[in-house]
């Protein structure tokens, strides 16, 4: 089941550790930006939104309409984030926040329907053919030599987004008033109404940013994965597997998961590429087992 004899050749080589590091580091950073979403609503909302993936792929498909559109990769990744905020906005606004306080099946059956009928949409609007954006134009240019091994430039810029990403979220929910206000809602929500403070806008706020995260990771993969309907269910398990991890509302215990994962991915694709799913999951049951809570849940966003 171990290729040893492939894994010693690679690991020998510094090309090709560059090479798998970088595989790695891009599966990781996508892993990342969509997990940051599930646990940021996770921490705040106490809401598992196993719709996640869809909005991801929603990202996507905006990104390559505006991208065919105008040209511009940088106005596509923007739009692909703002369209799945929105549409995030009115699902929380008019679906998820009916069930809030329900058990956890109602809100499955919820996002299970919602899943449906978006992957049915996009059939219609842009058929159920794959498509691919390609590497956009800013981005054709000579790979970056490191040890022998070659960088794309356009995977120096996705980890380069997951990075400010990560920064942004961690002060934007421990530094900003936004942060504190929805932190404080999530702990005491009538208290904090009392106070005056439409606790509904900032809940439907949080959760259009999170599903934000997700569109700006399907933006990113665009140009290195093709667009097909249903593609955001197989990020979510994946996704999922991070959130457990990292531990449940922690967005810095996301980050080091899907590096992990990413790295585990990637290199286990040399090693033992009949058993990267199942070493995947085989890290979460020992995560799950040693400690429950993940690397660095407490059970709130941090």
């Amino acid at each position: 089941m171990v290729n040893v004899e492939a894994l010693a050749t690679c690991l020998s080589s510094s090309a090709c550790i560059v090479n798998q590091l970088s595989s790695g580091l891009i599966i990781g950073m996508l892993l990342f930006l969509v997990a940051s979403g599930v646990t940021l609503i996770f921490g705040v909302l106490h809401v598992i939104n196993f719709a996640h993936g869809t909005f991801y792929m929603i990202g996507a498909y905006t990104a390559y309409t505006i991208y065919t559109v105008t040209g511009s990769y940088f106005l596509a990744a923007a739009g692909g984030a703002l369209g799945a905020a929105i549409i995030g906005v009115l699902f929380e606004r008019f679906i998820i926040s009916r069930v809030y306080g329900e058990n956890i099946l109602m809100q499955l059956l919820v996002c299970y329907a919602f899943i449906l009928i978006v992957d049915d949409l996009v059939k219609i609007i842009w058929g159920a053919q794959y498509l691919a954006m390609g590497v956009p134009d800013v981005f054709r240019m000579p790979p970056l030599r490191i040890a022998g091994g070659f960088v794309p430039p356009f995977y120096v810029f996705l980890v380069a987004v997951a990075v400010v990403i990560l920064f942004g979220s961690v002060l934007l929910i421990a530094k900003t008033r936004f942060g504190k206000i929805v932190r404080a809602a999530a702990h005491n929500q009538t208290m904090v109404s009392v106070l005056g403070i439409r606790v509904p806008l900032y809940f439907a706020l949080l959760f259009g940013f999170g599903c934000a995260l997700a569109g700006v990771a399907g933006a990113l993969a665009a140009p290195v994965r093709s667009l097909t309907p249903g593609m955001g269910v197989g990020i979510l398990i994946e996704s999922f597997i991070v959130t457990v991890i990292g531990g449940m509302g922690s967005i810095t215990g996301a980050f080091l998961a899907a590096l992990l994962l990413g790295l585990v991915r990637s290199i286990g694709s040399i090693g033992f590429p009949l058993f990267v799913d199942g070493a995947m999951f085989a890290i979460m049951a020992i995560i799950l087992i040693v400690r429950p809570q993940g690397l660095l849940g407490q059970g709130e966003v941090r």
